[in-house]
């Protein structure tokens, strides 16, 4: 199924709790983006999280469908709530208590795209930018939400995999001195969106193909995680950071030559997490 805001892709035979979205690899850029841009083409890229559908698109074939958001983030951002409107850019906008996520640019309609790089120059009308949501964010994220109700009345659980991808320099920078930098981040906003149980077994299958995995530093979970997660009704939110410098070449914003080994190795572990969610999983302690 296609609309103009996802594609999703379900299994012939749904028998997992589990679903994938990846929410920041849309590459659909409208014409009112691009004429508007003060960016070229590479620097607008830089904020997507690009291929990572492609690296989870084996989902339906374990079992468990794929949402994957069709326009760009640095058009809408489905990781935000819908309320995060940015007054630096958006006529209107009354200043709110204070969000770092809209001080940095990276409200429901992102200012910036990495390293703080301005999309525009000067500012769009609360008309274009409720547009942009109502035609976008919202459908995405009913889709969403239907998944996730399907997911509690089939299976009595519902995991979400919600997939995006980190800079290198992003974990270097965060790494520990003299520890091998991590190639994989867990979020659970620390136990508030997944119980542990769920995130011990998707860290299982990244650790059993091979990849080095860390918990919530520095990518913790942010609105999907949030406004999904409810670990007490067995509703559980993991969201994966993948580093980029494993499958493309981040400057150029292109696939490496290991792309197929490591989409063929990402299958593996997209059918390991898919296998979560075909037996009960325990509710989390209160």
């Amino acid at each position: 199924m296609t609309s103009d805001a996802y594609t999703l892709t379900r299994p012939q035979r749904r028998d997992t709790s589990v679903i994938f979205s990846s929410p920041h690899s849309g590459r659909d850029y409208p014409s009112s983006l691009l004429g508007r841009t003060i960016l070229d083409e590479r620097m607008m890229r830089s904020s997507e999280d690009a291929f990572v559908d492609e690296l989870f698109a084996s989902a339906p074939a374990a079992g468990a469908p794929l949402l994957a958001a069709r326009v760009p983030r640095a058009y809408v951002d489905m990781n935000r709530a819908a309320d995060e409107l940015d007054p630096a850019l958006i006529e209107g906008v009354s200043r709110a208590a204070h969000n770092p996520r809209i001080s940095s640019g990276l409200g429901v309609i992102p200012r910036v795209v990495a390293n703080g790089r301005a999309i525009y120059r000067g500012k769009m009308s609360l008309h274009e930018a409720e547009g942009r949501i109502a035609r976008y964010w919202t459908p995405y994220h009913h889709a969403l939400r239907d998944l996730i109700e399907e997911s509690m009345r089939l299976f009595g659980q519902a995991v979400l995999v919600d997939c995006h991808s980190m800079p290198h320099e992003a974990i270097e920078t965060h790494a520990r001195p003299g520890q091998p930098t991590p190639e994989v981040v867990l979020g659970d906003r620390f136990g508030a969106a997944a119980g542990r149980a769920v995130v011990d077994r998707i860290e299982t299958a990244f650790v059993d193909a091979g990849l080095r995995v860390v918990r919530n530093a520095p990518f913790a979970g942010a609105y999907i995680a949030q406004a999904y997660g409810r670990p007490l009704r067995n509703q559980h939110v993991v969201q994966i950071e993948v580093d980029r410098s494993l499958y493309m070449n981040e400057a150029r914003i292109e696939r490496s030559a290991g792309f197929a080994a490591f989409a063929a190795l990402m299958s593996g572990v997209v059918a390991e997490i898919a296998g979560i969610g075909r037996r009960a999983l325990p509710l989390a302690a209160e």
